[in-house]
């Protein structure tokens, strides 16, 4: 990509006021010193278009997209990478010199990123993996998995008819099941993996009982409002290896500050401090 002197990026969503990526990009740009800016964009479907294709002509190199629109923004790329395609939404956009759009999908990316960085050499092939719903975040993380190597993928909703829908997406490997027998499946499982939003504040709780899980079982859950979730701290509890959520909301942010700025930035403590700080 070819920057301008001063370039710009922010994340689109609705509502985005919520969002923890001015924050982190605000960071990296200030440790760095690099020149640009990031900043949160509140845009309606209705003026989604319109939007996309003024951006680049006020100087923004790329976006973070969020709720609710990950989707469509397919249908408004020029170009959409094989993993974005797969899943069937992107959470990244890049406005090329030339007047393409990229859309990308990073999510896959930051969750396995985020477990590497915790458990350097892991990999989803140690063995079968039991993920708890079948949203956007599911998918990608589904999609990551197969491509790592996972030799089974069970995926359980609350609407059996979405997990059914993982199978016919990403193929043999997808194992749906009903989401009364969760805690069935715990103790053969490598990895355990929450894409719902049970058990984030001012959630229902998330009712798994790990009474026989392996200590050698890693759990993690993409919530992190709290940072350790009733889940989380069950999980350390019978010795498992958990990691929080924030991290891959961290880790899917390297690939597109990359690319916008062109720098590729850490993550670490300092970072953590940052997006957590009031």
């Amino acid at each position: 990509m070819i920057r301008p002197e001063i370039p710009l990026a922010g994340v689109i969503g609705d509502p985005i006021a919520h969002s923890l990526s001015p924050k982190l990009h605000g960071h990296w740009l200030r440790r760095y010193g690099l020149r640009g800016h990031y900043v949160p964009l509140h845009i309606t479907h209705a003026n989604l278009a319109d939007a996309f294709h003024m951006l680049p002509h006020m100087g923004f190199v790329g976006v973070n997209v969020t709720i609710p629109h990950k989707e469509y923004v397919l249908s408004l790329a020029t170009t959409v990478t094989d993993r974005a395609a797969l899943i069937g939404a992107a959470n990244t956009i890049s406005f090329m010199s030339d007047g393409r759009i990229q859309a990308d999908n990073t999510d896959g990316q930051g969750f396995l990123s985020n477990i590497r960085q915790s458990l350097p050499g892991w990999t989803a092939s140690n063995g079968p993996a039991l993920v708890l719903g079948a949203g956007g975040a599911a998918k990608a993380i589904v999609s990551a998995l197969i491509s790592d190597g996972a030799p089974r993928v069970i995926v359980a909703n609350r609407t059996r008819a979405r997990a059914d829908a993982l199978k016919d997406q990403f193929g043999a490997r997808v194992e749906p099941q009903d989401w009364t027998r969760i805690s069935d499946f715990v103790p053969d499982c490598a990895l355990i993996v929450n894409t719902t939003s049970l058990g984030m504040e001012g959630q229902p709780p998330l009712s798994l009982n790990l009474s026989r899980v392996s200590p050698l079982t890693v759990v993690t859950d993409i919530v992190y409002k709290p940072l350790e979730t009733d889940l989380l701290r069950a999980a350390r509890e019978a010795g498992c290896e958990t990691i929080d959520g924030l991290g891959m909301l961290l880790h899917q942010a390297v690939p597109g500050f990359e690319r916008w700025f062109g720098y590729t930035p850490l993550v670490d403590d300092d970072l953590r401090r940052a997006v957590l700080a009031e």
